[in-house]
């Protein structure tokens, strides 16, 4: 199925962990390289607006996260984060783009945030789009869990999924229904363009969402928040963290994660919830564009924290 903006790309594929990986090139060789990392359950088209604004200064790459989009399943339903972070990381060497800067929203900016803590000095600037992972009040309640408890809880939620079918919609005007539900800050052509670079038709002719619905639960065992914490830390780039503040997410200005960057501004999207790249797109942009454009993004009569 095709939609604007298919002949200015062009389609790519790599290889990370005997997966074969799509992602989508802007063009512009020479240019600085940016990758895009889109979110859980999304896929890289969603960057459209994004890259067709940047594409210009920068040589916009945009992959589909395992899982996810054109990029094959895990055949055994992993989807950790650290696997998330491996790919990312085989993007970067085996296209040499290092150093490379990122944006990244939700489970993309997450990933981005603990590659760039790994490797600081291949990245020269960050954006995370409520990348933070989940809000402090959630992640003490998965902490008071036992170790066996978030396993039990995984392994039932992966036998749920074992029997879960992928949902169907008998049109796409039903899968177009479903995405403006799932965010209604969405204009009719917002939501079209997203739905359909987002679903496959299937061979009764109903469609069906590209992702896997394995990438669904929460891993039982993982990074600790002292140690997510200590690679937010090593970031030594300039950092944009932005925030929707009609969003489900916490605010890193009120909850106290800011304060683990060393060079870290926060800018507040009001009339914005979680895709405030979709919600406020235009402004989005401009702020992005003036961050990543600018040679030092915190000059020290910069406000730490701003409201757009």
């Amino acid at each position: 199925m095709t939609g604007p903006y298919d002949d200015e790309i062009t389609t790519h594929s790599y290889i990370s962990q005997r997966l074969r990986l799509h992602y989508v090139d802007w063009g512009n060789d020479g240019a600085p390289p940016l990758i895009l990392l889109h979110g859980g359950m999304d896929h890289s088209r969603n960057w459209d607006w994004v890259a067709r604004e940047l594409r210009q200064d920068f040589h916009v790459i945009a992959p589909d996260l395992r899982g996810h989009g054109d990029s094959q399943w895990s055949a055994d339903g992993n989807y950790q984060l650290h696997s998330h972070v491996y790919d990312l990381a085989q993007l970067i060497q085996e296209q040499k783009l290092a150093p490379v800067a990122i944006v990244g929203h939700s489970l993309g900016g997450n990933i981005a945030l603990r590659y760039t803590g790994a490797y600081p000095e291949t990245v020269s600037k960050i954006v995370a789009i409520e990348g933070l992972g989940l809000p402090p009040a959630m992640e003490a309640e998965r902490a008071a869990m036992s170790v066996d408890e978030r396993l039990r809880k995984w392994i039932d939620e992966q036998r749920s999924l074992s029997r879960r079918s992928p949902r169907h919609y008998g049109s796409l005007d039903e899968a177009i229904a479903r995405m403006e539900e799932a965010n209604p800050r969405l204009s009719p052509a917002q939501a079209r363009h997203l739905t359909i670079h987002g679903i496959n038709q299937n061979e009764d002719g109903t469609y069906s969402w590209k992702f896997d619905n394995y990438v669904r639960p929460f891993s039982p065992v993982g990074l600790t928040p002292d140690e997510l914490h200590h690679l937010w830390s090593r970031i030594t780039c300039p950092t944009l963290l932005i925030h929707g503040c009609e969003s489900w997410a916490s605010d890193p200005s009120e909850d106290g994660s800011l304060a683990y960057f060393r060079a870290a501004r926060l800018a507040k999207f009001e009339g914005a919830g979680h895709w405030v790249h979709h919600d406020r797109l235009k402004p989005f942009v401009d702020e992005v564009k003036k961050f990543l454009l600018a040679g030092d993004s915190q000059a020290p009569d910069q406000p730490r924290t701003v409201i757009v």
